[in-house]
């Protein structure tokens, strides 16, 4: 089994920063692509980033681009979104998600997800 857990949420200010971490555990990294979603109330779940399984390659939503940074640690097992500038408007549950060896934006494609971890910026 692939069990992803995210850790790092909180309730910060607008302007703040945030980094999200997801420990993945019953695979090693290294062969998964990996990413982060998110879902607000009453709105569509949306991709947020993804990184390649070697790390070479990223996507990032528009709306994110310069303000978020996904890595990853494959000897760690670890992947990271460090969130800067901070909106309202990035108040969501995130989750971590993985899917083996290439990347996509498609939330469908992904077949394993964690939890979730709830950030939420007040203005």
């Amino acid at each position: 089994q692939v069990q992803l857990a995210e850790s790092g949420g909180g309730l910060v200010q607008a302007g703040d920063s945030l980094r999200l971490s997801c420990v993945v555990s019953g695979r090693t990294v290294s062969n998964y692509g990996m990413g982060w979603f998110r879902q607000a109330p009453g709105k569509e779940r949306e991709f947020v980033a993804a990184i390649s399984s070697s790390g070479d390659t990223t996507y990032y939503a528009d709306s994110v681009k310069g303000r978020f940074t996904i890595s990853r640690d494959n000897i760690k097992n670890t992947v990271f979104l460090q969130m800067n500038s901070l909106r309202p408007e990035d108040t969501a549950a995130y989750y971590c998600v993985a899917r083996f060896r290439s990347i996509t934006t498609a939330a469908a494609l992904y077949n394993y997800w964690g939890q979730g971890t709830q950030v939420t910026v007040s203005s």
